[in-house]
C-alpha cells in the first residue's frame, strides 16, 4: 500500500492505542508540509526561494493530493508573484489534517472513536486499525537514519520534515536527538537526490523550522 508523506507524518503522531495525536502543533504543519513536498515530487507544485506556484493542475490520482492541489490553484490564482511556503502552510494546515486523517481513516490504517474529554466534552480520537503501514514505515525509517541505508527521494522528504518540524521523537522513540541529528543534517542537505528536489527539500524544512520558531515564541508569549 502506498501512503502519502502527509499520512505517514499522521501516523507516527497518532498514538496506536488512544487514537490522540502527540506533538499535535509541529505534527500539523508537518502535515501540511507532506502534502505540498508529494505535490513537487509529482511535478504539480514548484517551490522555491521559499515561495510556491502551480506547475502543472492535472490531478495525481490521489484524491488527498488533489484536493489539496485544487485549493492551492484557487490561492495563487491571479497573482503576479508567486505566494509564501509559509503563508499555505499556515493557512491549511488544519484542513490538511482533517483530510489526512480521513484519507488513513478510508484505508483502513485507523479508526474513529467518539469520546467526551472529562465526561462533556465530545473528541474524535483515531487509533490504530492495521499496524502494518506504521511498522514498515519505522523499519525504513531507522534502517536509513541508524543503520546508513540510502534514502529514496520520498524518505528523504520525510525526514526533511521530520528534522524540520523537530519530531524527532515521535519517528525514533527513545533515540537520543544528538545521536542522530548530523545523519539528518546530511538527508537535509539532499545527499544522494537529484538537484530539483534538493531545493524543494531545502526550501520545505528551512519552512518548518521557520513555523517552528515562531509557534514556540506564541506558544511562550
Amino acid at each position: 500500500m502506498t501512503v502519502t508523506l502527509a499520512e505517514e507524518i499522521m501516523l507516527l503522531s497518532l498514538d496506536d492505542e488512544s487514537g490522540a495525536a502527540k506533538e499535535r502543533q509541529s505534527a500539523a504543519w508537518a502535515v501540511a508540509g507532506g502534502i505540498l513536498l508529494d505535490l513537487v515530487l509529482a511535478g504539480r507544485v514548484g517551490v522555491e526561494g521559499g515561495r510556491l506556484w502551480v506547475a502543472d493542475p492535472t490531478p495525481t490520482d490521489v484524491p488527498l493530493l488533489d484536493e489539496r492541489l485544487r485549493a492551492i490553484e484557487a490561492w495563487t490564482a491571479g497573482r503576479k508573484q508567486a505566494r509564501k511556503v509559509t503563508q499555505w502552510l499556515t493557512k491549511d494546515h488544519p484542513k490538511a489534517v482533517k483530510a489526512t486523517v480521513e484519507s488513513l481513516r478510508g484505508r483502513g490504517l485507523v479508526r474513529a472513536e467518539q469520546r467526551k474529554v472529562l465526561g462533556l466534552f465530545p473528541v474524535t480520537r483515531y487509533p490504530e486499525a492495521d499496524g502494518s503501514v506504521e511498522r514498515e514505515l519505522r523499519d525504513r525509517l531507522r534502517a536509513v537514519v541508524l543503520d546508513g541505508a540510502e534514502p529514496d527521494e520520498r524518505t528523504a522528504g520525510l525526514l526533511a520534515l521530520v528534522h524540520g518540524a523537530k519530531l524527532h521523537r515521535l519517528a525514533f522513540p527513545g533515540v537520543p536527538r544528538k545521536q542522530i541529528a548530523p545523519r539528518l543534517d546530511g538527508i537535509t542537505d539532499g545527499q544522494g537526490v537529484a538537484e530539483g528536489v534538493r531545493k524543494a527539500i531545502r526550501d520545505m524544512q528551512s519552512a518548518m523550522a521557520t513555523i517552528t520558531v515562531v509557534t514556540v515564541v506564541a506558544a511562550g508569549s
